[in-house]
């Protein structure tokens, strides 16, 4: 592919999403691909494919000002996320770690009232350690809401000035991709296309060099052992084994599993049945392993995420509520794109990655193509084969990881939540496995 072409893929329309043909006339096949677009390269040597500057609050007190800065940065790659929490919880300060250190940020201002726990100080120092722009202010030594929302819009300014001029930027290709996935608002087209399409894509993502995300091990309660067949060793194994285990526990504890009314509507009639659904969008290949939020892939391939809380006395959290949650789950782990499968429909994006949203109902499609990315339901009405919805999939995703919007970046949808949980963020075997 000529450099032209590929400054063709670049320069598509945002917001318009074609059938593939163009792409693939240019030389996109069905399978893995060698199309480049431009990276950002941050100091650490991962890749983004956006340059964003965050604007993070420490409390839930410091959040309007925050906010504010946004607004009047007038500046579509500045976003806010933050914690509400005055005490300190190391799953909430750990996932804001893990956004610091996203490859698509390139610039980070802490925001802090000035009498919390979590101190933004901290936040800009571990951004300073990464080789990112930074700064940090507490609200209440700036002079209050006034003087602090000046403040950080000028400093937003300032970054995205060093940004567009110093930011290095190199050849990027499927091979530098993260991307995460699940399902939300599932209905029986999920399983039979929508879901599977991204299965079959995170295959190619995998045959490619890159790595593939999928979690919500909460909806694969009774797949046990079809999971721990597709370990890709021993260790993998015992790793998916003990997060079922956990995950089931947990279910039966809280006497709640992941289906709800909407699945019920949708066609859905069992947690089993929408379990076998959901695991479809994890493809066909072996599973490497089992990563902890905030965790990133180690090497390539198909990695299984778990977001479910760690057994410990003060029970902190609870399963993701949400969809949210687990999009922002997914990108801490280095996700720069992240898929939202749903039949029965969705608006949301996420902060820090691009969400790219995936039906397999045609009516769901109709009713919402504003906001939904990608059409599956030519799989199920057998006007497409799998492979040529997949490439189809395949195409938007590099065109997307080029700098097109999708819809929810166009809308400006920008989605997050950072909750108080309890993980250890290093560990999926327990101490008590490991020494026995």
């Amino acid at each position: 592919m000529s450099d032209d072409d590929v400054k063709d893929i670049r320069n598509v329309s945002d917001g318009n999403v074609d059938d593939g043909t163009e792409a693939r006339e240019r030389g996109l096949t069905e399978g893995p691909t060698e199309v480049t677009w431009r990276g950002f390269v941050r100091r650490n040597g991962t890749m983004g494919i956006r340059n964003k500057i965050l604007v993070m609050y420490t409390v839930e007190c410091a959040h309007f000002v925050a906010s504010r800065i946004v607004e009047q940065a007038h500046d579509d790659d500045c976003e806010v996320i933050g914690f509400t929490g005055c005490t300190d919880n190391d799953y909430a300060v750990h996932l804001m770690i893990s956004m610091i250190r996203h490859p698509n940020v390139g610039a980070v201002l802490a925001v802090g009232l000035g009498c919390e726990y979590t101190q933004p100080e901290w936040l800009s120092d571990i951004a300073k350690e990464e080789g990112k722009l930074t700064d940090w202010m507490f609200i209440q030594q700036q002079g209050g809401t006034a003087a602090s929302v000046a403040r950080g819009v000028e400093t937003v300014r300032r970054f995205r000035e060093r940004l567009d001029a110093e930011t290095p930027t190199a050849p990027m290709g499927l091979k530098d991709l993260i991307i995460g996935g699940e399902c939300g608002g599932s209905d029986f087209t999920s399983g039979l296309a929508g879901n599977v399409v991204v299965g079959r894509f995170y295959d190619w993502l995998g045959d490619a060099g890159g790595a593939a995300i999928f979690e919500e091990i909460v909806e694969a309660i009774g797949l046990k052992d079809q999971l721990v067949a597709r370990a890709a060793n021993p260790t993998a194994a015992e790793e998916l084994a003990v997060t079922y285990d956990k995950a089931l526990r947990y279910c039966e504890s809280v006497r709640q599993y992941s289906v709800s009314p909407g699945n019920f509507a949708g066609g859905l009639s069992t947690i089993e049945e929408k379990s076998m659904g959901a695991v479809a969008k994890s493809g066909h290949r072996p599973i490497q392993g089992v990563l902890k939020v905030g965790q990133r892939p180690p090497r390539s391939g198909l990695w299984m995420l778990d977001s479910t809380p760690d057994p410990h006395f003060m029970q902190f959290g609870i399963t993701n509520p949400n969809d949210t949650e687990g999009l922002m789950d997914l990108i801490s782990c280095g996700a720069q794109i992240v898929f939202l499968v749903t039949g029965r429909g969705s608006v949301v994006g996420s902060a820090v990655s691009p969400t790219i949203k995936v039906t397999g109902n045609a009516v769901t499609y109709r009713n919402l193509e504003p906001d939904m990315d990608f059409d599956a339901s030519p799989i199920l009405a057998g006007t497409e084969t799998l492979d040529r919805n997949a490439a189809k999939l395949q195409d938007l995703v590099v065109r997307v990881a080029a700098g097109e919007k999708t819809k929810s970046e166009a809308l400006g949808h920008k989605e997050y939540i950072i909750p108080y949980k309890y993980q250890d963020p290093h560990r999926v075997i327990p101490r008590c496995m490991l020494a026995g």
